[in-house]
């Protein structure tokens, strides 16, 4: 009987929503809640991202070793591109 006790209770707020003026309605409680929940797990997140990119390194010295050679993404300067190979 879990629909009569959700009716009940519905029957017993009623009379306190009339009470209620609706130009001063506030999130309250639960809004302050929900919201503080929220900033946690956007921390958390932020502090997560940040640990696991400090553990990323990146390789820049093959970069600089394929643009002096003249092989980078254009090729021999005034050639054309060699096809993909793969």
């Amino acid at each position: 009987m879990p629909d009569m006790s959700a009716s009940l209770a519905l029957t017993h707020l009623v009379p306190l929503a009339k009470e209620v003026d609706e130009n001063k309605v506030t999130p309250g409680v639960l809004g302050f809640i929900v919201f503080a929940v929220m900033a946690l797990a956007v921390w958390g997140l932020m502090k997560s991202m940040n640990r696991r990119l400090g553990k990323v390194t990146f390789e820049e010295e093959a970069g600089k070793d394929t643009a002096a050679s003249g092989k980078g993404a254009g090729g021999p300067a005034g050639g054309k591109a060699s096809p993909a190979k793969g």
